[in-house]
């Protein structure tokens, strides 16, 4: 059973069980109110009412455990257990309380909840309160846990004390943690793209960096006016590679930034580099993830003309294929041993020889799925062609901005 299931299954259980608590909640409550209504049995209605009120908590949670999301998510939790207050720590602080005594009861929470915090395990007690027309007599605290153990409690307050409640409490704090575990897993997500990118940001080579500012100071003197438009081209493609928002591009923007590299390529390199560009408009609009195509073309400049004197031609292609657009980046370079490049894609050695290759591959199989992998046709003395399937209408699991 994998995490996602389990979590699930945690999750589908803790709101069952806060539905049953619920039942009697609903039933009391709205009495004649709800027999007047077509909602269902008494079960089906506490069901639902539980369902819409987890669908209401789960988006703060989402957002981690802060100060703000336990405030908008306190309230929903606490109708979730129809407790008569609720409040929710970190380790450190109360984060938010709701409902009535948190005047008097608020500021002994964080003694209460230490040996929780400590132990990772619920318990329940009395809540210490020493007026007798407060109605918070009994405490439930549960741990909220996360990848990095508890991160802090749930305590549901109640009249009297209740098994009920205590096994309650229990299962929403674990569904609570589910939604701070996906929290979690978002944000690694995020982290894991940034480092992504930042990698691909590092592969632009510095001598890359020196050897095109070095050729655009070779035309200083001699033509000015290319030596300008290299300069031109060499900051936008800077700024492009280093931009800082999204995780996403268009084609066309990709493209224009590979037109720029082998501008600033072909200053240095001169006869020596020869392109082709084959691009249908029609797929010009297609996302696909940033800084992506970049380094396959460095990787087939590279092949094509290192350890050769002869002329390197280079051939960018993009086409409509119905539900998808292909990228194919074609060099008649040196290539490479089959079983060395199936080693750089598994990990198993460095990329030295094969620039980007293996974090775009893993890049496009965590976007769109493992099926959409670099297709790699080489051998030694044979060039290389490398396709990139892109769906036109999937941006991607992992897009959270526009591009």
């Amino acid at each position: 059973m994998t995490g996602m299931t389990v979590a699930a299954a945690v999750a589908g259980a803790a709101l069952l069980l806060a539905a049953g608590f619920a039942l009697g909640r609903l039933a009391a409550r709205r009495g004649a109110r709800a027999a007047d209504l077509d909602l269902g049995t008494p079960v089906e209605r506490a069901t639902f009412h539980t369902l819409h009120t987890a669908s209401l908590a789960a988006p703060p949670l989402r957002a981690g455990l802060t100060e703000e999301t336990a405030r908008r998510a306190a309230r929903r939790l606490r109708s979730l257990l129809g407790t008569e207050a609720l409040c929710l720590t970190d380790r450190s602080a109360v984060l938010a309380w709701d409902g009535p005594g948190g005047d008097h009861h608020r500021a002994h929470v964080m003694d209460q909840v230490a040996e929780v915090l400590a132990s990772g395990r619920s318990q329940s007690a009395h809540a210490g309160c020493a007026d007798v027309e407060c109605p918070l007599r009994w405490a439930v605290i549960a741990p909220l846990t996360g990848e990095d153990g508890v991160l802090g409690a749930l305590v549901a307050y109640g009249s009297r004390e209740s098994a009920v409640l205590v096994r309650a409490a229990t299962e929403v704090a674990r569904w609570v943690s589910v939604q701070l575990e996906l929290a979690e897993l978002d944000r690694s997500r995020t982290r894991i793209v940034e480092a992504e990118i930042r990698a691909l940001r590092a592969q632009i080579s510095p001598h890359f960096i020196f050897n095109s500012l070095a050729a655009i100071a070779s035309f200083v003197r001699t033509d000015p006016e290319r030596a300008r438009e290299l300069l031109l081209e060499f900051a936008d493609f800077t700024r492009y590679s280093f931009r800082r928002h999204g995780e996403f591009a268009q084609l066309a923007d990709e493209l224009r930034s590979i037109e720029q590299y082998l501008a600033l390529a072909g200053a240095r390199f001169g006869d020596r580099l020869k392109v082709t560009l084959q691009i249908a408009p029609e797929v010009l609009p297609v996302t696909l993830p940033f800084l992506c195509l970049q380094p396959l073309v460095e990787n087939a400049v590279k092949h094509g003309l290192e350890d050769s004197v002869h002329v390197c031609r280079v051939t960018i292609a993009a086409r409509d294929a119905g539900a998808e657009a292909l990228v194919t980046i074609e060099d008649d370079g040196v290539g490479m041993d089959p079983a060395a490049l199936r080693a750089i894609l598994r990990g198993e050695r460095p990329s030295t020889s094969g620039i980007g290759l293996s974090n775009v591959d893993e890049r496009l199989r965590q976007v769109y799925g493992p099926e959409y992998g670099l297709v790699i046709e080489t051998g030694v003395g044979a060039g290389m062609k490398v396709t990139v399937r892109i769906p036109k209408y999937r941006a991607g699991v992992h897009r959270t901005a526009a591009p």
